[in-house]
């Protein structure tokens, strides 16, 4: 098996060839919108509750606080993209903001985070969270990004570190996240 950066990795690739999809070919973009909302919301997800701990525990939780800053930027593109007609004049204005948004988190991502987690934990640790990655994802893939409930804004928070989370409403949750997001 793989192990959980070749995963992320190859989840990265495919935003990255539907994004040229969606840039190139407006004829489908009712069509690939929603399988790359999907994609991305269960992505960031699956990264949130099982990758991002892990990271922030082998070393990395300044970079995983400022990852979880970027996925909350990201939700909110991607949630404007998903309300946006297909054929509406500010849909590609809407997707370049998004693509700009997510080429700039994933190469960070692949320069710091992802490196160091090959460096600081082992190939058992690695192979182990591309399964509980993977499990994750699966579970997700179809959710969009208003499907948000309130344990994984919990988990948003705590990759935040912003304290007592778990004592707060959904609705409070999701308002102070949409202050952190970095935009």
């Amino acid at each position: 098996m793989s192990d959980v950066v070749d995963l992320i990795m190859s989840d990265h690739r495919e935003v990255e060839r539907l994004f040229d999809v969606l840039k190139n070919d407006p004829s489908t973009r009712a069509l690939n919108l929603p399988v790359l909302t999907a994609l991305l919301t269960a992505h960031s997800r699956a990264e949130e509750a099982e990758v991002y701990p892990a990271a922030a525990e082998a070393g990395g939780a300044e970079d995983v606080e400022h990852g979880q800053k970027e996925h909350l930027e990201a939700d909110q593109l991607l949630a404007r993209l998903a309300e946006t007609d297909p054929d509406a004049p500010e849909f590609e204005s809407r997707l370049q903001d998004l693509v700009d948004a997510i080429s700039h988190h994933v190469e960070e991502e692949e320069t710091t985070v992802l490196p160091a987690m090959r460096e600081r934990m082992s190939q058992d640790e690695l192979r182990d969270l591309a399964e509980r990655f993977s499990q994750v994802r699966a579970n997700l893939l179809g959710e969009q990004p208003d499907d948000i409930t309130r344990e994984q804004l919990v988990q948003q928070a705590q990759n935040l570190d912003l304290d007592a989370a778990s004592g707060r409403s959904k609705a409070e949750l999701a308002a102070e996240l949409k202050d952190q997001a970095e935009l």
